[in-house]
């Protein structure tokens, strides 16, 4: 498996025939001066957490230029749709639903936090329940991007059912949980290989650096992963 950071909590995971960005904050983004063509390119499938401009931002633009299939919650779906994105390429779910991906299957799993779009003019707009979202891969390692939350204790049936290798956690605080309650969440409800820690860095009102998360997993076993943003690395 590949991961690209493009800064925030936006990635890009290949492994097999898939090629998945997750949460393409890509105009806009404080962190990514790349642009969206790029991270676009052979794109099979867009999925998003929930609606903040901060993880849609760019979704609506890799989806017609790439036509990719969307993974989202159906009004996620339906705002996309509204946006020019084809309705014949959404694959829409809501929290404790599986959706066939084709090579790979994605389960949307709860997450504490909020889901809307600011959208054009300022005008705010509901977009459903945000939520974590875990893949699984019929050949590679089972993959869960935490979306933006806090912790919370039904963590531990994630881990039960799903298993998760790694984990894509948000450690910024402010709008999710800090550093050292993200290294507590992983270290109590999870056994993961590898942890890649998001949502840092990117505005100056949330925390500058991994350091607290780090310190947090030290002597854990765990690998914290630490790309950097542009960076492309093997899980």
């Amino acid at each position: 498996m590949k991961l690209t950071w493009y800064g925030h909590s936006a990635f890009r995971i290949e492994t097999g025939d898939a090629k998945i960005l997750i949460d393409p904050y890509l105009i806009g983004n404080p962190s990514w001066n790349g642009g969206w063509e790029g991270p676009a390119e052979g794109a099979t499938h867009v999925l998003l957490t929930h609606g903040h401009d901060d993880h849609i931002s760019g979704a609506a633009e890799v989806l017609k230029k790439s036509g990719a299939q969307l993974v989202a919650n159906f009004e996620i779906c339906m705002y996309l749709v509204g946006k020019g994105v084809s309705g014949d390429k959404i694959n829409p779910g809501n929290i404790g639903g599986t959706v066939d991906c084709g090579s790979f299957t994605t389960t949307f799993v709860q997450a504490l936090h909020s889901s809307s779009s600011q959208g054009e003019g300022g005008k705010n707009t509901y977009l459903g329940n945000p939520g974590g979202l875990v893949l699984h891969f019929s050949e590679d390692k089972t993959l869960y991007h935490m979306g933006d939350t806090d912790i919370f204790s039904d963590m531990a049936l994630i881990h039960e059912l799903h298993e998760p290798q790694i984990g894509i956690v948000p450690i910024g605080d402010r709008f999710t949980m800090g550093g050292a309650v993200a290294a507590l969440a992983c270290r109590r409800y999870f056994r993961f290989d590898t942890v890649v820690p998001c949502h840092f860095g990117t505005f100056p009102m949330i925390d500058q650096s991994a350091d607290k998360f780090i310190a947090g997993m030290e002597n854990s076993g765990v690998d914290v992963a630490l790309p950097r943003v542009g960076e492309t690395i093997s899980l």
